[in-house]
């Protein structure tokens, strides 16, 4: 060990920060938090990675795009009726 270390450019914090991934602190119902962890426990997985997940897929589902065949059906259901 050194007798002394230079920590004038030395910063708080964890070494390593995590990419794409940010800490935060939110509410949900002890039911849902439940359902979550029985699920992750089943299927042994992390309880946090089955939320972020469902809500990764309910954005998807909000988000996605209008294919052809989707846009084919539309069409021919609103000239039927007209």
């Amino acid at each position: 060990m050194k007798s002394e270390y230079d920590m004038k450019k030395a910063k708080r914090g964890a070494v390593v920060t995590p990419v794409g991934k940010t800490r935060i602190t939110i509410y949900l119902d002890d039911a849902i938090l439940a359902a979550f962890r029985e699920r992750a426990e089943a299927e042994g997985r992390g309880y946090q990675t089955l939320i972020n997940e469902a809500l990764s897929a309910a954005l998807a589902e909000n988000n996605a795009p209008v294919t052809i065949g989707t846009l084919r059906k539309v069409l021919r259901e609103e000239l039927h009726a007209a």
